[in-house]
């Protein structure tokens, strides 16, 4: 079972010119010639870069570990949708370039939870994807030994207004006032995803189960002892007065109703944008 913080453009195309430049007027007793057209050069083809093989001794990503060097997300505010998804069917190598180093293995589970995780840019050969149990960093995969996935939904949490929004399609579905971390255990920033989902226990999370993100606290000291190694979750909270607060460890407190929405339409990997 999954635990979770639960207290507290196109480039400008040119079009060519006429084959040769246009002569003055010269005097008829000169003749004049103009030169041959160069020719188009040949489109460029990007090479694939070929995959280091990796060690057997990678440590593999977890719940409560992912190991240091892979690079940060491009664009973790981004609001574009992310469609394509992969779930890898045995344990990868994740590099921290295309033709880069391996730096570890992403399993295709995580504690007994199906791993599908969002595709955030694709060269040739090699698909980048946001990492669980780590804030905004992304890994490279060679583009073979997964299962390509598509992600219909997207979320997007604003913080300055207190809102969570619910999109699929590209399509505005609901948007709900919510309660987010307050100041001391803010909601991370950026992108991440949908893990899994876990039951919950008492009566505050309004009896339905919780949404687990692949994000972490950003200063696990800050929260208490008990949450330190759990990731940022979306639940349900019992009480109508903390929505539109700043009052969570970091999670994202909903209504009942929203949680349910939630809990019936997303699925594993759908992409989760915070932003201010």
């Amino acid at each position: 079972m999954l635990a979770f913080c639960a207290l507290g453009g196109a480039a400008a195309v040119t079009k060519p010119g006429p084959a040769g430049p246009v002569a003055e007027p010269v005097p008829t007793a000169v003749a004049t010639t103009n030169p041959a057209p160069k020719p188009s050069p040949s489109p460029t083809v990007d090479r694939i870069l070929p995959a280091a093989k990796p060690s057997e001794d990678l440590p593999v990503i977890s719940y409560l570990h992912v190991p240091k060097g892979f690079p940060a997300d491009p664009s973790p505010a981004s609001l574009s949708h992310l469609p394509d998804g992969l779930h890898p069917k045995h344990k990868l190598a994740v590099y921290d370039a295309p033709g880069g180093k391996p730096r570890a293995y992403l399993p295709s589970t995580i504690r007994g939870v199906t791993v599908v995780v969002p595709v955030v840019a694709k060269k040739p050969g090699w698909s980048a994807v946001l990492l669980p149990s780590i804030n905004r960093r992304i890994g490279w995969l060679p583009n073979h030994g997964w299962q390509e996935m598509t992600l219909r939904d997207q979320v997007v949490v604003r913080l300055g207004e207190r809102t969570l929004t619910w999109w699929r399609d590209g399509v505005q579905q609901k948007t709900w006032t919510v309660a987010i971390g307050s100041k001391r255990t803010p909601t991370p920033l950026g992108r991440t995803f949908v893990l899994g989902r876990t039951g919950t226990h008492g009566a505050i999370y309004a009896g339905v189960d919780a949404l687990v993100l692949g994000a972490v606290p950003d200063d696990k000291d800050a929260v208490a002892p008990g949450l330190r190694d759990a990731h940022t979750g979306i639940h349900a909270w019992y009480r109508k007065s903390v929505f539109g607060r700043s009052v969570s460890n970091g999670c994202v407190r909903m209504p009942k109703d929203a949680q349910e929405t939630l809990l019936a339409n997303l699925a594993s990997g759908t992409p989760i944008t915070v932003i201010e």
